[in-house]
């Protein structure tokens, strides 16, 4: 079983003693004492030390779970800046007395540096060669806060080859997702126990995927702010939001693949929905980093780490939810370059029979990589546009006038939603010649052939006090919190004469859910639709793609109203 340890910054002693009772509330099962800042070294006053080791010892004494106990110096992005002389010989007080810490973490780059420092951490732990029976076992440590080591195997079997270590850890900042393929493999058939976590947002999924690999343990902060290493999440997060008691060697990955995406509900609803049904499961953030200065790049890291994610069979990644700036890549996979990689057998859907160019769901199963070639089912599509068609158009044809604000990714879905049901659309943008580039990528014809059924129009953004539509969707992130303007008017709501209490109001943007523009709607009373109900409808779909069973729609919308709520 794979361990969870939330380490405790001490600089109180009865403070860190009721942060450790809390942690142990929480479900954790072992508790880091960090004494960096609390232990400085000799102070050359017998009476002064000898407070701070009693003190320790009481710590040690009085700690409600086993404990690790570590003194991290400032070379390696701890804050203890005293002799290791002194470090050492506070380990030898503490672990030899009778509250003994679980385990003692020591650096490898320390324990290495001399014969004479190795015999006396040596001294301190349990010992093939320990004549004494002490109780503390050794971890030997590996840290990079800037990226993978490049001679990290030679330290790695370092660790392994030294008597005393008991468990070797190593954590080094992730540059992309694909670092913790890595870092899962050092884990999966190890010698010895081993902890090997991804710093940085990047790492997450070596810090939740511990069981999966046979990971030792993994680390947890009591609450935000306590962290102790960059991208550990919480302790509530690890337990109930990813259910990590529940993940094993069996357990398939899906995740949501964005830029960013650390604020996304999606983890929130999925994983609840996996629950709900009892599926062996979990969803996590998968960001891929983009730059909107250099296209090129971007396309080429997220092809690059799909397929990375894809072909490494331990990982039974089996499916994402992609959100912006990647869903235009994800549909460009479709056709001849991803035939290309190997014998694979796509297959496309989008829950309207409308290719827009732009997907948000994806979907493998029977997924092999023999040889590096993939092999497997696909399904490549967007349920965005289903969602829109199933809050506005649930029959076939409506004689109504839509409007369009926008030109991205969420309004290619509406234009298509749009142009099978309406008789007329509307596409406002920025300029008439990206409205109509945007409306050209978006193919209305499969399953219904022939000429468009509907007129088409194309306005900019600044003609709509003038216009005079049924229905308005707002598809760009003006509104949302977070986002370039988050306290603007969408649609110029108060500045229509045309609206009236039959004219409806759509936002896709759902945080918050009542953005600046419904609320203006609704004071002019008009009917509104918000974008929960959106994201809701378009995560269901997913849902049931991917597991087969009706998705638990009720929940779903009631935790994204609840964590909106909350923010």
């Amino acid at each position: 079983m794979t361990l969870v340890c939330v380490p405790i910054m001490v600089e109180d002693i009865d403070a860190a003693l009721r942060d450790a009772t809390a942690a142990r509330d929480a479900g954790a099962d072992l508790i880091e004492w960090r004494i960096d800042s609390y232990f400085s070294g000799s102070t050359g006053s017998d009476a002064e030390d000898g407070v701070v080791v009693s003190e320790l010892q009481r710590l040690l004494a009085e700690s409600p779970l086993p404990t690790i106990l570590t003194c991290r110096p400032t070379w390696e992005c701890g804050e203890y800046d005293g002799d290791d002389a002194d470090r050492i010989a506070l380990f030898e007080k503490l672990c030899t007395g009778d509250a003994a810490p679980a385990y003692l973490d020591v650096e490898l780059a320390a324990y290495t540096r001399s014969a004479n420092i190795r015999q006396k951490i040596d001294l301190c732990v349990d010992h093939p060669n320990q004549k004494r029976d002490l109780k503390t076992k050794l971890i030997l440590s590996i840290h990079d806060f800037e990226q993978r080591p490049a001679d990290l195997d030679r330290r790695v079997l370092t660790a392994y080859d030294a008597p005393a270590c008991a468990v070797v850890k190593v954590a080094y900042r992730a540059r992309s997702l694909r670092d913790n393929l890595d870092l899962f493999e050092l884990t999966r058939g190890a010698p010895k126990p081993t902890i090997a976590l991804g710093m940085g947002e990047f790492g997450l999924m070596s810090r939740v995927l511990a069981p999966k690999f046979g990971g030792y343990l993994t680390f947890a902060s009591l609450r935000d702010e306590a962290a102790s290493a960059p991208g550990q999440p919480t302790i509530d997060d690890l337990l109930s939001l990813y259910r990590f008691r529940s993940i094993g060697r069996e357990t398939k990955v899906y995740g949501v693949i964005g830029w960013p995406v650390g604020h996304s509900l999606s983890p929130h609803v999925h994983n609840a929905g996996f629950e709900a049904i009892g599926f062996d499961r979990v969803y996590l953030p998968l960001p891929i980093a983009a730059n909107e200065s250099d296209e090129a790049a971007s396309d080429t890291s997220f092809r690059a780490t799909l397929f990375e994610l894809l072909l490494h069979e331990p990982l039974d990644f089996a499916g994402a939810s992609v959100t912006m700036p990647h869903k235009t890549r994800l549909a460009s996979l479709l056709g001849a370059e991803l035939q290309s990689l190997g014998d694979v057998n796509p297959f496309v859907g989008n829950m309207s029979t409308c290719h827009t160019e732009s997907a948000n769901t994806l979907a493998v199963s029977k997924m092999k990589a023999p040889g590096k070639a993939l092999r497997g089912d696909w399904f490549i599509g967007n349920t965005d546009t289903g969602a829109i068609q199933s809050l506005l158009f649930p029959r076939q044809r409506y004689d109504k006038h839509v409007g369009i604000i926008g030109t991205g990714g969420v309004a290619r879905a509406a234009f298509a939603a749009a142009g099978i049901a309406a008789e007329r659309v509307t596409l406002f943008g920025r300029s008439i010649e990206r409205a109509e580039e945007m409306a050209a990528g978006v193919d209305l014809s499969i399953g219904s052939p022939g000429p468009p059924r509907n007129e088409r129009r194309f306005a900019l953004l600044g003609d709509l006090p003038s216009s005079s539509c049924d229905i308005y969707i707002n598809c760009t992130p003006v509104g949302m919190a977070g986002g370039p303007d988050p306290d603007a008017l969408s649609i110029p709501v108060p500045d229509m004469p045309n609206v009236g209490p039959d004219t409806v109001f759509f936002d896709t943007v759902y945080n918050p859910v009542e953005t600046p523009m419904l609320k203006a709607a609704r004071a002019r009373g008009c009917k509104t639709i918000d974008g929960v109900e959106m994201f809701v409808r378009q995560a269901a779909a997913q849902f049931e793609l991917w597991t087969g069973k009706p998705a638990p729609t009720q929940l779903f919308d009631r935790i994204c109203r609840e964590k909106l709520a909350d923010e």
